[in-house]
C-alpha cells in the first residue's frame, strides 16, 4: 500500500481539495483507495452524530466502504485549533490514541491511502503534543499543500524546513491556487519548484466547484505510485 500524510502551509489552503483529487487520480488508475481524517474540528450535529464536510468529501471519492467513525474518529464541534476544540468538548487528545485509530484504518487491503491532517504542520492537539508528531509516529511520507497566494513562499519554505527537521520523508508538494488574481503566479510556482526539496506533483488551478475527477487531471502520481498501477 502507498500511504501518505497530507498537510498544508496553513489552514484553509485546500488539503481536502488536494486529497480528493489524489484519491480520484488513483481511482482512475484502477487502484483501491481509502482516506482518513483522524481529527476534524468544526463538525455539525446530525441525526447520525457529528459530521464534518471534509471527511464526507473524502468518503465520497475513496473506493473503500468505511463507516464515518473509521474515517473521522475524532469529531469536534467547534471550528477551533484541535487542542481548544477538544478542551471545549471535554476531551483530551493524544498521538498514541489518534495513531491507533489510523493504524486500524490502514490495516485494510487497499492500494493507495491518504491521511489528512488538520490546519498546518504545527497545529497542537493538546498542551504537550502537536499533530506533526502523527506522521512521524506512523512513518508516513508527507505531501505538502501550498496555498498559492501572497506570502506562500515564506509559508512553504518555513513549513518544509520544519518537516525536514522532524525527519519525515517529503514525498512531494501540490500548489493550490487560492487567489485567481495572484501577481506573478507562474514566477512563484517556479521559485517553489527550485527551492523546495521535493518534487511538484501538480498545480490545482482556480476552479470553484470543479469535481475531484476534473482536478485530478492536474496531478502526476508517478512519483508517488512507483510500480503500482
Amino acid at each position: 500500500m502507498k500511504k501518505f500524510f497530507v498537510t498544508g502551509t496553513d489552514t484553509g489552503v485546500g488539503k481536502t481539495t488536494v486529497s480528493c483529487a489524489l484519491l480520484a487520480a488513483a481511482r482512475a488508475q484502477g487502484l483501491r483507495t481509502l482516506a482518513v481524517k483522524p481529527v476534524a474540528a468544526g463538525c455539525v450535529q446530525t441525526p447520525e452524530g457529528l459530521r464534518n464536510d471534509d471527511a464526507l468529501a473524502l468518503m465520497g471519492v475513496m473506493t473503500e466502504v468505511m463507516t464515518y467513525e473509521e474515517v473521522n474518529p475524532v469529531a469536534l464541534p467547534e471550528p477551533l485549533s484541535p487542542h481548544l476544540a477538544a478542551l471545549h468538548a471535554g476531551r483530551r487528545l493524544s498521538i498514541a490514541q489518534i495513531g491507533g485509530f489510523v493504524r486500524g484504518a490502514l490495516m485494510r487491503r487497499v492500494d493507495f491511502a491518504v491521511v489528512e491532517g488538520a490546519g498546518g504542520w504545527r497545529v497542537p492537539i493538546s498542551d504537550r503534543e502537536i499533530l506533526s508528531d502523527l506522521p512521524r509516529a506512523l512513518g508516513l511520507p508527507v505531501i505538502l499543500v501550498v496555498g498559492l497566494r501572497l506570502g506562500c513562499l515564506n509559508h512553504a519554505i518555513l513549513t518544509t524546513e520544519a518537516m525536514a527537521r522532524d525527519g519525515v520523508r517529503l514525498a512531494g508538494w501540490v500548489g493550490n491556487v487560492l487567489d485567481p488574481d495572484m501577481a506573478a503566479l507562474d514566477g512563484n510556482v517556479g521559485t517553489l519548484k527550485t527551492i523546495l526539496p521535493m518534487p511538484c506533483l501538480g498545480v490545482i488551478p482556480w476552479q470553484p466547484g470543479a469535481t475531484p475527477e476534473a482536478l485530478a487531471a492536474h496531478l502526476d502520481l508517478h512519483l508517488l505510485l512507483g510500480g503500482i498501477g
